[in-house]
């Protein structure tokens, strides 16, 4: 039982160094845009029906909330986002 839980501790453990990972990559292009790019790519998963993906790319964006202060965040923005990836 032990075994089973730091199998599922240590996979949990990688999910989140990815989405961490992928937060600064995007915040290294372009910090005051990243959060938009990672709602984008959460857009385009959702509208492609990748779940796994879209949970992935919501995390990093909320992850790039919490670790840039000087990211865009606005909503009329974000919709517009998943307004144009929707339609594609």
């Amino acid at each position: 039982m032990l075994r089973a839980f730091n199998r599922w501790l240590n996979r949990r453990r990688e999910i989140r160094r990815r989405w961490q990972t992928d937060a600064r990559l995007l915040l290294t292009r372009d910090a005051p845009g990243a959060y938009y790019e990672a709602q984008r790519r959460a857009a385009r998963a959702r509208a492609l029906g990748a779940s796994g993906d879209f949970l992935h790319w919501a995390k990093t964006a909320a992850e790039i909330a919490r670790i840039a202060p000087n990211a865009e965040m606005d909503i009329t923005v974000i919709k517009k986002i998943a307004d144009e990836e929707l339609r594609k």
